[in-house]
């Protein structure tokens, strides 16, 4: 990879661009740890205008380390409730036991990287924010901009190979006196101006050093996608005057463990199952794309499922709110609930 030139004058353009344009986010107004790593674990797979609802209630729920660190795994997860990838949650809570009983506190990216759900990146995001340590954050963002900065043309198998080979460049460019800012003066190029698709070129404060900027920018990094895959899930809406059916997802399951969702058809013998389709929805999970239809299921047939299969509850139809359900499935039932009092649902496309 081109090593990138004029190094001095790239890190003051980018700190002055910064200093003027950051947008004012909570965890910027009021810069302390616990604050940092929240935000760093929310911002994981997550855009910000999605987590920052999210980030005020927790705060409001969970203050600091100690109050996590004790709080009930159920609430936990009924506040993440709708952000997805619901590990992050998890790792979170475990993060602040262990944090919190630790007569030696992490202070360097080594250190933190010991911790549960704390990657290189994040380990990076918080030893320069919070201790001033000069090492370099390297995420999309980050690859996006260095690798237009020098016109990268090398075709990469995945993100992860592209990270690797932006490491160096990274470093060498970070500013040693103020890493923090740097970083996040990075991570914000990265998401408003040097965009993935209709980079803003024109208000780049790194313009007259991009060597891609007319050259088709938004074909770089030039990075191998994961092929699409298609797949299909029915699902039985079973319900009766009282409750709903729910599937809770056990605690071997590699995602999602102690969740509620719709039962699967699989889950009961295929009498089950009648041919009235309720609706049919479609989201994505990465480079998945997942068709899920949903059909009236039989009450009479599935006593002997019950009986067997304790992931299989009926929920008091009052009590539904409390149930921490992944967002599509929590926007489905609604949909679905209006559609028992003859409204309609509208099918939807979910990013999750």
């Amino acid at each position: 990879m081109t090593k990138i030139q004029k190094i001095p004058n790239l890190r003051k353009k980018l700190i002055n661009w910064y200093q003027r344009e950051q947008r004012p986010l909570p965890w910027r107004l009021k810069v302390t740890l616990y604050r940092t790593v929240v935000s760093e674990f929310m911002l994981q797979q997550t855009q910000i205008k999605t987590m920052l609802p999210y980030y005020e209630r927790w705060l409001c729920s969970f203050p600091n380390f100690e109050a996590l660190a004790h709080a009930p795994s159920d609430a936990v997860l009924k506040h993440w409730e709708g952000l997805g990838y619901y590990s992050r949650a998890r790792n979170l809570q475990r993060l602040a036991q262990i944090y919190t009983q630790l007569p030696v506190k992490p202070t360097n990216a080594a250190s933190w990287q010991q911790l549960p759900g704390i990657g290189p990146y994040t380990a990076a995001a918080i030893s320069s924010i919070i201790y001033n340590q000069a090492i370099a954050v390297v995420d999309g963002n980050v690859v996006r901009i260095l690798t237009r900065l020098v016109n990268d043309q090398k075709q990469y198998p995945n993100s992860s190979a592209a990270v690797k080979a932006c490491s160096e460049q990274a470093q060498d460019l970070l500013d040693p006196t103020n890493p923090g800012d740097h970083n996040q003066a990075m991570m914000e190029l990265g998401a408003t101006i040097c965009t993935k698709h209709n980079p803003k070129c024109h208000q780049c404060p790194l313009a007259p050093h991009c060597q891609a900027k007319n050259q088709a920018p938004e074909t770089i990094p030039k990075i191998v996608r994961k092929k699409t895959i298609h797949e299909c899930v029915d699902r039985l809406w079973i319900q009766n005057s009282e409750a709903l059916l729910l599937y809770r997802i056990p605690l071997d399951a590699n995602q999602l463990v102690g969740q509620f969702e719709l039962p699967a058809a699989e889950h009961f013998p295929q009498a089950a199952k009648t041919d009235q389709l309720l609706a049919s929805y479609k989201r994505s999970i990465t480079h998945r794309r997942i068709t899920e239809n949903i059909f009236v299921g039989k009450t009479d047939k599935i006593s002997e499922k019950l009986k067997i299969d304790d992931n299989l509850r009926w929920v008091d139809w009052e009590k539904l709110h409390k149930l921490t359900l992944s967002g599509p499935h929590r926007r489905w039932v609604k949909a679905l609930i209006k559609l028992s009092k003859n409204q309609s649902p509208q099918a939807e496309q979910d990013r999750s």
